[in-house]
């Protein structure tokens, strides 16, 4: 598997990750979910705009640590 492909999988595994938490969470402790540590913002919006930052994140290292590939930049001679 090549570089790219290899760290694209790496990063949605560590997103899936993320939001298989949040599926288990709500499945199993949805108790957990109606908890307001911050400053009155319960747990499930914390966490679900955490995912959002996430992925965000997640996209901004996958855009660093990409490689250029091969047939990048030589136009039409494919």
């Amino acid at each position: 598997m090549k570089y790219n492909a290899r760290l694209g999988m790496v990063l949605f595994i560590v997103y899936l990750l993320l939001y298989i938490g949040f599926v288990l969470i709500n499945a199993f402790k949805p108790s957990v979910m109606e908890e307001t540590p911050i400053a009155g913002v319960n747990v499930a919006i914390l966490y679900g705009f955490s995912l959002i930052i996430a992925a965000l994140v997640l996209a901004l290292v996958y855009g660093a640590l990409c490689k250029p590939s091969d047939s990048e930049g030589q136009g039409s001679e494919q």
